[in-house]
């Protein structure tokens, strides 16, 4: 069983610029619930085009956001059901394995260098991400098409 998700409408809107703020006034987006894990908040979600512009409207509030995606030909497809670890400088696990519901998660992580693993239909992507005080950083995690097929499809 496949279970990933794909949004392609999602692409459009993610990169459309300012015409989702007129989304959100229009249509009241849910709000995707704030967890917290070892001292450290974060949200995911961006599964529907209101949720995806309620994503971006607040990313900027967060110090760290992270988007994920398959690279499929010419255009990418947002993926969700990654699983997301998170380690500070030390090597200590800040966030572990968590699930990020949806193409978009937000976290409230303290300044410094971490490095973040998403893991997507069993294929891991690393990446360090060094968070700055007042600065907020945006991380995409792309996997190349195909990543979501399983192996027994």
């Amino acid at each position: 069983m496949n279970a990933t998700r794909f949004w392609r409408p999602l692409a459009a809107l993610a990169f459309g610029g300012a015409s989702f703020i007129g989304a959100l006034s229009a249509h009241a987006a849910y709000n995707p619930p704030i967890h917290m894990a070892n001292g450290v908040e974060y949200m995911s979600g961006g599964i529907s085009s209101d949720e995806a512009a309620l994503m971006r409207t607040v990313a900027p509030r967060w110090p760290a956001t992270f988007e994920f995606a398959i690279k499929d030909g010419t255009r990418s497809d947002f993926a969700a059901d990654v699983s997301v670890t998170v380690r500070d400088a030390a090597g200590r696990t800040v966030l572990s394995h968590v699930n990020a519901e949806g193409p978009f998660m937000v976290a409230r992580l303290d300044p410094g260098r971490y490095e973040v693993e998403a893991t997507l239909a069993g294929s891991t992507l690393k990446q360090t991400v060094e968070i700055h005080a007042g600065s907020p950083t945006h991380t995409l995690f792309l996997w190349p098409a195909g990543t979501d097929v399983s192996a027994h499809s």
